[in-house]
């Protein structure tokens, strides 16, 4: 399964953490920045790697900053991502097996790097359950081509 990795300088330790995780794992990674603690602007790598997901040239995304929540908004605003913000291993879980989620986002400052990897482990093993919830992702994918045309 092929990656996108990417954060801003907030998340730069975590993602650098993820990305060894993934490679020792065997995943292949295509990483989208940063690559230094000078500060910078979370859309600038967000962005192309969930144009990454979004059109098929990487399976899953995963994103990092201080909190999570700049890149989870960031990638969301791609038409066809679904990433989730989780801090927990449930929510990482269930936004797999429920939502069909494509990318995860991160907080470097409110996940431990350890907890973190479980999280990614989890979110990348976990598979969609379809059903039920198929009708409702396929109501999120109406949602966005109402609005993004």
């Amino acid at each position: 399964m092929k990656i996108a990795v990417a954060c801003d300088h907030g998340g730069l330790n975590l993602k650098n953490e993820i990305k060894k995780y993934l490679i020792d794992n065997g995943y292949e990674v295509t990483d989208f920045g940063t690559d230094t603690k000078d500060s910078c602007d979370y859309p600038d790598f967000a962005l192309p790697a969930a144009e990454a997901v979004a059109c098929g040239e990487c399976e899953r995304g995963i994103v990092v900053c201080s909190t999570g929540i700049g890149v989870s908004i960031v990638a969301n605003k791609v038409p066809g991502i679904r990433c989730a913000h989780c801090h927990d291993s449930y929510c990482a879980e269930f936004t797999r097996r429920h939502n069909d989620a494509n990318m995860l986002a991160l907080g470097e400052k409110v996940v431990g790097s350890g907890y973190a990897l479980k999280i990614v482990e989890i979110f990348l093993n976990t598979e969609f359950e379809g059903g039920r919830h198929k009708r409702r992702v396929d109501k999120i994918k109406d949602i966005e081509t109402k609005y993004c045309k």
